[in-house]
This record gives structure tokens, C-alpha cells and sequence, in this order.
């Protein structure tokens, strides 16, 4: 994977990458919505916290499963038109969630959202790695990151305190309307433009993608990394409230506005890529990276202030982003012909991680207690950028190898 500076790359990406990311933005919005209102949600339907944090790992769990799926629909019918279909699917999921009488019906309602969700970002990003090669691909990715990060940041902000004001009924509804109106944004942006499908896949096809796919020695290394990052990194999300309970601080808006500082950190990291990639190296980014979100996991493991935890979630969320952005240049760089398949996958693990997350978090949190598990989770980061520094390398396609003419 060739490394390059930022600075002339932007001029050359398509403007069709704002289109991308304002889909990114859209679905992101709802991505950390509700963690700032577990508590008030787990009272009202007389259930733990624990329990509560269900709905982050269904949510999670349901966009990690229909990913196989929705890639080999992406690539099949044409990925623009399968971003707008999946809005507008995640909006509805949030109105109707709104008018949830009982915690079961929420509970669906999060699922049907996680559909919804799971056909934006993966397929934004097999948009991308379409539309740009991969000397300008990391600063691209960091675009529509920027697109996803603004909605992640907005997400978790706004809902602190619209939650305070209108209860979490209220956040699911100004979401929910939000949602849709981007949905016939995006619609409306690619009006005119190609949005059918690319050429047809039927079972055998979809076979040989995969069998290109895994045929990469990288896909093993990215899949599982991704899914380390997601149990052990988002796994702390849905407990942020709780645990600035527990030092007194109940505020909705508070706890909204610590988790938003991991999308600051990502949204640092978007503007800051194209300096720190040609200076560090990728190998530099992901060991500096890992490094910086173990730093803060074993610093809010010791409960500071909730504006130390709020510096300390910027600071993750730049480190999370430095090691993300290099795995994710890597996954899109395991196939030429069917990248959304392998973005879906990319995904998929991803989000399998952000399921087991707060699973594995509840069930250290009540054997082993917060500080142990949270060192835990910091040593793992620390390792993973370590490992993965020294194991992924740059490795062509094998469909890109079978397409080259022979000399």
C-alpha cells in the first residue's frame, strides 16, 4: 500500500464524495443516540442497566449480520440506491420506536434500526474505494469518516439534551424525522446519476468473491482486528452514563457530551490525516494509535472528572481513528470486483465486535469489577497496534493478479 501526503490529494477526489459522506452523516446520527438515555430508558421499563445496554448490542448485532448480504446487494443492484432504501428503513425504525409501550417492542425496533443502518456506512465506503484509487484513498476514507464522525458527534451531543428536555422518546423522534429528510436528500443528490447496478452476480459469483477475498492473507488480520477494536473500544459506550452516576454526575447532557468527544477525536483525525500519514508512515499510525486509546481506557478506568474523561474520549477517538483508517485502507485493498462484498465483511466483524463489547464489558464489570476491566481492554489496544504494525503488508488481489496481461 503506497503511502502519500494529503495536501494535493483533495483537489482530485470526485464530488461525489460529499454525497457519500452526507449518508455516513445521516445513519452515524443514531449510532450512539441512546447511550446518553439508557438510564432513563431502563427505568422506565423497570430493567438494568445491563439490560438496558441490550439495545446498543442488538443494534450492533443486526447490522453486523446483514452484511454479507448487503454487500452482495450493493454490488448487485447498484450501492447508491440501496443507502437511500436503508435510510429511509432507519427512520421509520426510530418514529416507531418512539411509540414503543414496552421494552420488548423497543427492543425490535432497534433491531429493524440496525438493518437500516447496516446498508449506509459499509457501502459508502465500497462507493469510495469505486470512485478513488488507492494513493488518495486514505484521505478519502477520512472524508466520508468526517461525514460519519459530524453524525456520531451531533448523535450523542443533541441527545444528552434532548433527553433531558423531552425524554428518550423525544430523541427517537427528532432522529427519526432527521433521518428521512436525509434519506430524499440523498435521493434527490443522485438524481441523474447512475445508480444501477454494476454488472449482475449470481451464487457462484458471489462463491468466487469470497473465496477472492479470504484468498488475501489480510483478510484474516483486518477481520479480527476490527473486531478486537469494536469489543473493546465501543463495548465502554453504552456504561459511560453509568459510570458518571456512579461520581455523582447524572446529567443526560453530560454524559451525551463525553461520548461526542470520541467523534471530536475522529473528526481531528480526518483533518489531520493527510500531515500525519507521510510523517509516521502507517505503521507509525497504527502503533501511535493503538497506544493513544490504551493510554485513555486505563485513565477513565481510574474515574476522573467527567471533563477529563471528556478529554480523554477526544484523545480515543483520535487514536481509534489513526489504527481504523490504516485497517480499513487494507480491507479495501483485498478484492478489485467485488469491494463492497469485502467492505460489508470489514463491517460485519466490526459490528460482531460492538455486540460482544458490551456483553463482555457487563461481565467483567460485575466479576472482576471496572479498573481490572478496563486495563484489560487497554493492554489489548496497545497490543493489537504493536501486532498489526509488524503483520500487515501491502498484498495485490488476487483477481487483480489473474486481470494483469502477461508481458
Amino acid at each position: 500500500m503506497r503511502q502519500t501526503g494529503g495536501r494535493d490529494a483533495p483537489a482530485g477526489l470526485p464530488p461525489a464524495l460529499n454525497i457519500i459522506a452526507l449518508s455516513g452523516f445521516a445513519a452515524s446520527l443514531s449510532t450512539r443516540a441512546l447511550d446518553p438515555v439508557l438510564p432513563r430508558i431502563a427505568s422506565e421499563f423497570t430493567v438494568s442497566i445491563t439490560t438496558a445496554a441490550g439495545l446498543a448490542a442488538v443494534s450492533a448485532f443486526t447490522f453486523a449480520v446483514v452484511q454479507p448480504a448487503i454487500g452482495a446487494l450493493a454490488d448487485m443492484f447498484g450501492k447508491a440506491r440501496l443507502m437511500i432504501v436503508c435510510l429511509a428503513l432507519l427512520g421509520l425504525s426510530s418514529l416507531l420506536g418512539a411509540i414503543a409501550t414496552s421494552f420488548e417492542l423497543l427492543f425490535l425496533c432497534r433491531i429493524l434500526a440496525g438493518i437500516g443502518a447496516g446498508g449506509v456506512f459499509p457501502v459508502a465506503l465500497g462507493l469510495t474505494g469505486d470512485l478513488v484509487g488507492p494513493e488518495r484513498r486514505q484521505v478519502a476514507i477520512g472524508r466520508v469518516l468526517g461525514g460519519s464522525m459530524t453524525g456520531n458527534l451531533l448523535g450523542a451531543t443533541a441527545s444528552g439534551v434532548i433527553g433531558d428536555v423531552l425524554g428518550w422518546r423525544g430523541v427517537l423522534i427528532v432522529l427519526g424525522l432527521l433521518v428521512i429528510v436525509a434519506a430524499l436528500a440523498v435521493a434527490f443528490g443522485f438524481r441523474g446519476k447512475p445508480i444501477s447496478a454494476g454488472a449482475p452476480m449470481d451464487f457462484a459469483g458471489l462463491r468466487r468473491s469470497y473465496r477472492t477475498i479470504f484468498s488475501n492473507p489480510n483478510a484474516a488480520i483486518c477481520f479480527t482486528a476490527v473486531l478486537i477494536e469494536g469489543t473493546c473500544v465501543m463495548g465502554t459506550f453504552p456504561y459511560v452514563a453509568a459510570f458518571l452516576h456512579e461520581l455523582g454526575q447524572e446529567s443526560l447532557a453530560i454524559a451525551g457530551l463525553v461520548i461526542a468527544g470520541f467523534a471530536v477525536g475522529g473528526l481531528l483525525y480526518t483533518l489531520t490525516v493527510g500531515r500525519l500519514l507521510p510523517r509516521l508512515g502507517v505503521n507509525g499510525m497504527m502503533i501511535a494509535g493503538g497506544a493513544l486509546v490504551g493510554l485513555q481506557l486505563a485513565i477513565i478506568a481510574f474515574g476522573p472528572p467527567w471533563q477529563a474523561q471528556a478529554v480523554c474520549f477526544v484523545a480515543m477517538g483520535m487514536g481509534f481513528y489513526m489504527l481504523h483508517g490504516c485497517i480499513q485502507v487494507f480491507a479495501s485493498e483485498l478484492t478489485e470486483t467485488a469491494r463492497g462484498t469485502a467492505m460489508s465483511l470489514h463491517s460485519f466483524f466490526f459490528f460482531i465486535g460492538q455486540t460482544t463489547g458490551p456483553i463482555a464489558y457487563g461481565f467483567g464489570l460485575s466479576h472482576a469489577g471496572k479498573v481490572p476491566t478496563m486495563l484489560m481492554a487497554a493492554a489489548t489496544m496497545l497490543a493489537l497496534g504493536l501486532v498489526l504494525a509488524r503483520i500487515l503488508r501491502a498484498r495485490p488481489p488476487a483477481d487483480a493478479i489473474r486481470a494483469t496481461p502477461a508481458l
